[in-house]
């Protein structure tokens, strides 16, 4: 009994509480804990994108847990740590669970471990795809194709970027994309005045990240990514990508190993996007 009473006490001194701008240092100490390469940046970046939630023990964040809205009827989660000294015990499941209730309603998309795909299972998500995560430094030195109709993109493309977005992913997210263009290095594809394409690089984790990619074909979706490589000669790069799209062999052809892949998984119904807009690569694997 005296054992029972002990475990109880323990965990009623954990308290679920709102993600706010004093616990992005937390998140970045819990991230480093499991080896994850963000910044400090990086966190203050989806901090301010989003929503979540953290498990705090005596005034110390064990667990963080983020979602980001896109319109009423979607969202994406990510995030999710609890520290390993506070693993087991179902505090896991108090904070995702926690993290769902702010998100009734709506339809969720997630990238998964194997590790954590059965903790999502169990709620109701599954698996529809695969991304796969490269990065290195590219072993190929890269130039511009001629003609190649691609140029940097400036303030006034910002609502046909945001309107190819969200055809190529079926989510209205204009804020974040508009962030993602004010922290990074946005070119645009344009063929007869139409934009079919677009990619951003920012820095982000050990380097810079490519992505968001999306275009209409795998072969825009090349040129545009290669166009950022000319620009980020000898740096290092990650890009996540879905399987589904046959880009992995051509990025570990030009050096970008792949180092990783995450489950993609949705509680509810897929977006629908309007083929031939195409997502190729993502800004993160949180933000979906």
């Amino acid at each position: 009994m005296a054992t029972q009473s002990a475990r109880e006490t323990s965990v009623d001194a954990i308290e679920l509480k709102p993600f706010d701008a004093e616990c992005v240092s937390s998140g970045l100490r819990l991230s480093q804990e499991m080896g994850w390469p963000y910044r400090l940046e990086d966190w203050a970046f989806a901090a301010q994108l989003g929503h979540g939630l953290v498990l705090e023990r005596a005034g110390e964040v064990i667990g963080t847990a983020m979602s980001w809205r896109y319109g009423e009827d979607y969202a994406s989660v990510g995030m999710i740590i609890v520290t390993a000294s506070a693993q087991g015990g179902g505090n896991g499941s108090r904070l995702f669970d926690g993290l769902l209730a702010t998100l009734e309603g709506r339809n969720i998309l997630l990238n998964s471990t194997d590790e954590g795909l059965t903790l999502y299972q169990r709620r109701g998500f599954v698996p529809w795809g695969r991304v796969h995560q490269h990065q290195g430094v590219p072993a190929t030195s890269f130039r511009r194709r001629e003609g190649d109709g691609i140029r940097p993109a400036n303030a006034a493309d910002l609502p046909a970027v945001q309107a190819f977005d969200q055809r190529a992913t079926g989510l209205a997210r204009s804020s974040m994309v508009a962030a993602l263009c004010g922290a990074g290095n946005t070119l645009v594809l344009e063929r007869a005045g139409r934009l079919v394409g677009y990619a951003i690089a920012r820095r982000f984790g050990r380097g810079y990240v490519i992505g968001p990619c999306a275009a209409e074909s795998a072969d825009d979706a090349r040129c545009l990514i290669e166009a950022h490589l000319v620009m980020l000669q000898g740096e290092f790069v990650r890009l996540d990508v879905y399987a589904k799209d046959g880009l992995s062999g051509w990025l570990e052809q030009i050096g970008l190993k792949q180092v990783g892949q995450a489950i993609a998984m949705v509680k509810g119904r897929l977006p629908e996007p309007d083929v031939p807009a195409t997502m190729f690569a993502l800004a993160n694997q949180s933000f979906g």
